[in-house]
């Protein structure tokens, strides 16, 4: 007891094998340059506290240590892993696992690779034994990101295949579809008419093109730029409308007497000619060996060209002009629009929102009964239909004048002509309606349009006399830009 009340007494408290004779203090030497060290054996502070002890050893023979006041810590020897780097438990994501997955490879990253068990959740495999994977508090915060493809950290520059962590890569927006601006080909086509209820160019399924000039009819072969003259129809006549069969052999002509005529292309020879309207024939449409021709004088005849007879039916519905007509792919309906603001699908069906004449109509390739029709200047607006039971699906204002439609069939897009105002060219994604180009060039309204039988190129015309070529739509194969082909060269020649 007495040796125990006398180490009370001393306010040291020591193991009971360890006496207070036993305690020495050692003096140390400063260092010649630094004077923020202190000698405890000349220092009159030295018993004020026992924090001041440098040294304490059992042993008198124990050596004399020097030490400064600098303190570097040892990394190895740190419990690095308690400084928790991972945010707040955040929702379980759908394929969960996300979060703690990225938490290992950045963790394995920076202190690394024996390290990412450690922070490992406790019922993982292979770490839920660990020493070190006892839960603890955060002590500092890391607000986790998603890693970018340029990240340091990324799977792919680090070289791991772990899939829950290739899922949280977003991979980048896919970048707009490039449409050239210019036209890649310009032809001269003097007296092109300028009137907007006629259809004065098409393009064949064997790549010629048949422009309307006056009174005659020329062919552009597109695959060697040769131009030949059809037909003329003399003074007295003028050429109204020109149409293609679906074979690219037979070509019809609307004439402004009101004939239609039917040539062999190949061999530039007139085989029938049809009578029955009053007045001119501004538009025409083909069905196998039905020919449909719209009149100014607001009937549509249907002709055969297997019969001998001039027509075998008419069609009363317009109270105007026809100046818009189309056979829908499978050769059932047939839309015509007029210049009575309707659009009628057979005599059956008639639609009138429109609220000025409507000459553009297409019908989709991709959908069957979807049908799209523009409106003149009073009405401007692109509208779709529902065949089958008459419902407007959705229209947009275009802000000018429709004049002619076309769906691609090689995307779900459709390229419209306009005149007034801003005779523009104008390519829209369905359903959205979003704009994927704007194309300008012409100086009058752009009256007419054809496409190419790849689909890639669209031909538009215009009072202006020019016919350019613009490359608009992707091929069916690549989603690619269609390059220009080197047969057909840059610059302006004429078409006749």
């Amino acid at each position: 007891m007495e040796s125990i009340t006398q180490r009370r007494k001393s306010g040291i408290n020591l193991p009971s094998t360890m006496s207070e004779t036993s305690l020495r203090l050692d003096a140390f030497s400063s260092p010649p340059r630094s004077k923020r060290t202190t000698n405890l054996a000349s220092s009159p502070m030295s018993n004020r506290s026992p924090r001041t002890i440098s040294n304490l050893s059992s042993s008198p023979s124990s050596k004399s240590a020097s030490c400064s006041d600098r303190f570097i810590p040892c990394r190895s020897s740190s419990r690095l892993h308690t400084f928790g780097l991972v945010e707040k438990a955040s929702p379980v994501k759908e394929g969960g696992g996300n979060n703690d997955a990225y938490s290992r490879l950045l963790k394995s990253e920076l202190f690394g690779a024996d390290f990412g068990c450690f922070s490992s959740p406790a019922g993982s495999k292979g770490c839920a034994n660990s020493p070190m994977s006892s839960p603890s508090k955060n002590m500092l915060r890391f607000k986790t990101e998603n890693s970018g493809p340029n990240s340091p950290y990324s799977p792919s520059v680090l070289g791991h295949t772990d899939t829950s962590l290739s899922n949280e890569v977003s991979t980048p927006p896919k970048p707009p579809r490039k449409v050239p601006k210019t036209p890649h080909k310009v032809l001269d086509a003097p007296s092109l008419q300028d009137d907007f209820y006629l259809n004065l160019v098409d393009w064949s399924s064997q790549n010629v093109l048949a422009v309307g000039l006056g009174t005659c009819v020329y062919l552009w072969t597109a695959s060697n730029s040769r131009v030949t003259k059809l037909c003329d129809l003399g003074p007295t006549d003028s050429v109204c409308s020109v149409q293609w069969t679906r074979e690219g052999s037979y070509i019809s002509i609307g004439t402004s007497l009101g004939q239609v005529q039917v040539w062999d292309g190949t061999q530039c020879k007139k085989v029938r000619t049809f009578g029955g309207h009053q007045t001119r024939t501004g538009v025409l449409a083909w069905s196998s060996r039905i020919l449909s021709s719209g009149s100014r004088d607001r009937n549509i005849l249907q002709h055969d060209v297997r019969v001998p007879s001039d027509f075998v039916s008419k069609f009363i519905g317009h109270k105007s002009e026809v100046c818009g007509l189309k056979w829908s792919h499978d050769d059932r309906e047939l839309a015509s629009g007029g210049n009575d603001n309707q659009r009628s699908q057979q005599p059956v069906l008639k639609l009138t929102e429109h609220t000025a004449a409507v000459k553009a109509i297409t019908w989709s390739p991709h959908q069957c009964g979807l049908l799209a029709s523009g409106g003149g200047t009073a009405d401007r607006c692109i509208r779709f239909w529902n065949t089958t039971n008459g419902n407007q699906l959705n229209h947009i204002d275009t802000g000018s004048q429709v004049c002619n439609l076309a769906w691609s069939r090689n995307v779900n897009e459709i390229v419209s002509t306009h005149g007034y105002s801003q005779n523009q060219i104008m390519v829209w994604k369905y359903p959205s309606m979003s704009k994927v180009a704007t194309l300008t060039g012409h100086s009058l309204r752009v009256l007419y349009l054809a496409m190419s039988p790849d689909g890639q190129t669209i031909v538009t015309g215009a009072g202006d006399e020019t016919l350019r070529f613009w490359n608009v739509f992707p091929s069916v194969k690549t989603p690619a830009a269609v390059k220009d082909t080197g047969e057909w060269s840059l610059g302006r020649t004429h078409i006749r």
